[in-house]
């Protein structure tokens, strides 16, 4: 049963790549089609080669400079970015900082980078005035961050607009670690992605930290019991207890290697030291189990998947045709009529 899950993974990771990349399974470029072009597709990784050539690189040595001195950065830009495309799409809505806009509501009290975006951004303006967007340099701070952390390199395509449009009550949208499985997979499949990348961007809580309050009623009072999680280690669980004096204290996401990018925190859901219930719910469920159980035990099918799906999390419903969105002069603001 073993070798089948882990044929048929193989299987989808070959899919994967062939999708992301555009190539068949067979190796041949896929045929041109009559339809007009997806606007993903109008992404390209030398986007900027002419009008900012040194785009990734400024990009690169900002993120390097602010992960340096504070490290738990690295896993704040690559949420940053999750929370940016599962509203709207990857189009930097999520730095619009108004009233009542995404980054305003009480779901996203806790997202932190800002300002490393706009130190980027700044710099960005300086050597290429209204170049490079703000959706962009986001898509291209995650990677960096990830690969700050130990985690691998992908080649990010570029070309995605600024959309003006940021609002507060969209935010409750994005998974805050209390959703079932079933929630979480429809979620997933309603921006373009499935399974696989559900448990594998999952994974990206092998760094980071969370507030108790995303997890408290699983300590105490899950689903109404007054009795916490049965799936809880019970060691974890007295451990749980004993670190979440108030909700917004903090806890590793991964409580055996924090600051780590690797597939212990697959093994922890193995072991019942998933600190989410969205996290142990992977393991818990048998349509995602077998994807977990290979991630656990092959780490390089994780890493190699996990910069597959990070390519598609950034192509979530981008703004790139010539008409859409807007190239942001500064994120945190629309531009001026």
């Amino acid at each position: 049963m073993r070798f089948h899950y882990l044929s048929l993974f193989l299987l989808l990771v070959t899919l994967e790549v062939s999708t992301i990349y555009g190539f068949s399974a067979q190796g041949n470029v896929q045929k041109k089609s009559s339809k007009p072009l997806s606007p993903e597709a109008l992404l390209s990784i030398s986007h900027y080669h002419t009008t900012c050539p040194d785009a990734e690189g400024i990009i690169s040595q900002k993120v390097a400079t602010w992960v340096k001195k504070d490290p738990t950065l690295a896993s704040a830009i690559i949420r940053l970015h999750f929370h940016d495309c599962a509203i709207r799409g990857c189009d930097g809505s999520i730095l619009l900082n108004h009233i009542g806009s995404e980054r305003s509501a009480f779901e996203s009290r806790t997202l932190r980078g800002f300002q490393l975006i706009d130190d980027i951004k700044s710099e960005l303006e300086r050597r290429c005035p209204r170049t490079v967007s703000c959706a962009d340099i986001l898509t291209a701070a995650a990677r960096d961050a990830t690969l700050l952390a130990g985690g691998p390199f992908w080649e990010v395509p570029f070309g995605r607009k600024d959309g003006n449009i940021s609002l507060a009550r969209e935010a409750n949208l994005v998974p805050h670690g209390h959703e079932n499985i079933t929630a979480l997979i429809a979620f997933f499949q309603e921006r373009g992605l499935d399974m696989l990348d559900l448990v594998t961007l999952s994974g990206s809580h092998t760094i980071g930290r969370s507030t108790c309050y995303s997890f408290m009623d699983r300590i105490y009072n899950f689903n109404g019991t007054g009795k916490p999680d049965p799936s809880l280690n019970v060691y974890y669980l007295k451990l749980l207890r004993k670190r979440c004096k108030r909700e917004l204290d903090l806890v590793y996401l991964d409580v055996i290697t924090p600051r780590t990018f690797d597939t212990t925190y697959y093994t922890n859901l193995i072991r019942k030291v998933g600190l989410l219930s969205t996290d142990q719910s992977l393991f818990s469920d048998a349509r995602t189990a077998p994807f977990v159980e290979a991630f656990a035990t092959q780490p390089f099918l994780f890493t190699s998947q996990f910069a597959v799906s990070m390519v598609k999390l950034g192509n979530v419903q981008v703004l790139a045709r010539p008409n859409e969105g807007d190239i942001r002069v500064n994120c945190n603001y629309v531009n001026p009529v």
